[in-house]
């Protein structure tokens, strides 16, 4: 069996005792708030995109059975035109007159235009929620940038607690100010970075 060492209580009050190391644990707990911050984010923007992407599926198939519906009634009513069409060269009065009385009672015409404007509101509808889904796909990658930069940043931080090097520690806050960074543009995309858009 392999012997484990025992830290000595001295060298661990000594460690904790000392500012430096203080200073590195303060700021490895201001990096994991950092980073539940900034995962939850990366989480909302997934699932943003994914419901977004959902409504913007269902608002198109409505759309294309409104399209259905309308070119049926746009066809019904052309077929009607052609009868009557028929029934002009046809010498019965009595029929011509009941196709036109058919054709001015008929909804046919009327319904394909309801038809139409219900389709271009929910054509406006499922480009609303396709710019949702563009909007959270735009911030999902800031997130993710921001947590592997914030990770490396508690790791670097933590390697500098562990040595005493004061360059890892340094290191660690360069590179979770940039994950932060990313984390709030994430949020409110104020800069536009290349190859995450």
């Amino acid at each position: 069996m392999a012997d484990i060492e025992v830290p000595d209580p001295k060298e661990v009050e000594e460690k904790g005792s000392d500012p430096f190391t203080r200073v590195i644990a303060l700021m490895v707990a201001v990096y994991a708030v950092l980073l539940a911050v900034t995962a939850l984010g990366g989480s909302n923007a997934g699932k943003d995109m994914v419901m977004a992407q959902q409504k913007a599926s269902n608002a198109w198939a409505y759309y294309q059975a409104k399209v259905v519906r309308e070119n049926l009634y746009v066809l019904a009513a052309k077929d009607l035109e052609m009868q009557l069409a028929d029934l002009d060269e046809e010498p019965n009065p009595s029929a011509k007159k009941k196709a036109r009385r058919e054709r001015a009672k008929s909804d046919y015409e009327k319904k394909a235009a309801e038809y139409k404007k219900e389709k271009e509101e929910i054509m406006a509808e499922a480009r609303e929620h396709e710019a949702e889904r563009d909007l959270a796909s735009r911030r999902d990658p800031y997130f993710d940038f921001a947590e592997v930069f914030l990770q490396i940043g508690i790791v670097l931080a933590s390697v500098a607690m562990l040595s005493g090097k004061r360059i890892a520690f340094y290191l660690s806050v360069v590179v979770a100010v940039v994950g932060g960074f990313l984390c709030v543009n994430g949020y409110g995309l104020f800069l536009k970075i290349p190859g995450l858009e």
